[in-house]
């Protein structure tokens, strides 16, 4: 085995297009997680999608046949709660989210309103409707503060990559002038929260995940073990030109696996 994946003691793992992509779980998934549990070495699961609240996303792994606790998921709307609350600047919030995400604000105190906001905050929207942009570019013109909760532009799915919560916030900006100030992976308040919920450090710590500008921009800018998967987003030929280079690739959790055992 390769001795600085020999190193490692936790491994942050994204969800679409790493774990599953739809509701199809990719194949080794469980067995993989097995063995790090079998290895004593820990693992979570740090998603940037927020269309749902972690008890949904407890509920899918489950039914996908894994193993899971809320505590082994941490979803960048629980760190988009976290960081409103920190700022003592007010709790309404103008949301343009599903439940999920609605769900995780109000568990911290966070009020979901219509009429004068603190916050205008984005997540990965399904249900978007054309008055709830323009509510939001409204407001954002008088003033309002504008968070998005993760900069993805798409999200892997087995229909295909759809329409996420970045590119969303490029239309708003494109109409406002604003930028938002972006949470989830890539930044910093994400991967602190993480490897705080770890226990861990950063020299041996691995993230997991199939996208260049978040999963492995995180990694290489956090002095994390930046871990590829080609099952996602990214395709080898993206490689040769990319900026970030993770330090492993591999083409599925099978292959990362055998790289482990």
């Amino acid at each position: 085995m390769n001795q600085k994946l020999a190193n490692l003691r936790h491994f942050i793992f994204d969800l679409d297009g790493t774990i599953y992509l739809g509701d199809n779980l990719f194949p080794e998934a469980k067995q993989l997680l097995y063995l790090l549990k079998k290895q004593g070495k820990n693992f979570l699961f740090l998603t940037n999608n927020s269309s749902k609240s972690v008890r949904e996303h407890v509920k899918k792994l489950r039914e996908l046949g894994l193993e899971v606790e809320p505590s082994n998921i941490l979803v960048s709307s629980q760190v988009t709660a976290d960081y409103i609350r920190a700022q003592n600047s007010g709790n309404r919030i103008f949301l343009l989210g599903t439940d999920g995400f609605r769900e995780e604000l109000e568990k911290r105190d966070l009020k979901i309103v219509d009429k004068n906001p603190d916050y205008v905050v984005l997540g990965f929207d399904t249900g978007l409707t054309y008055k709830k942009l323009m509510k939001a570019c409204l407001f954002i013109h008088q003033g309002i503060r504008f968070i998005a909760s993760h900069p993805d532009r798409t999200c892997p799915s087995d229909k295909g990559p759809l329409i996420d919560c970045g590119s969303i916030a490029q239309a708003i900006t494109a109409a406002t002038g604003v930028e938002p100030k972006v949470l989830g992976k890539p930044h910093r308040e994400m991967i602190e929260v993480a490897l705080k919920r770890l226990k861990a450090k950063k020299e041996n710590t691995a993230i997991v995940g199939d996208r260049l500008y978040t999963d492995m921009k995180m990694g290489t800018e956090f002095g994390l073990t930046a871990i590829l998967l080609l099952t996602g987003e990214t395709q080898k030929e993206m490689l040769k030109e990319a900026i970030l280079k993770p330090d492993f690739v591999f083409d599925s959790l099978a292959d990362l696996k055998r790289e482990i055992e």
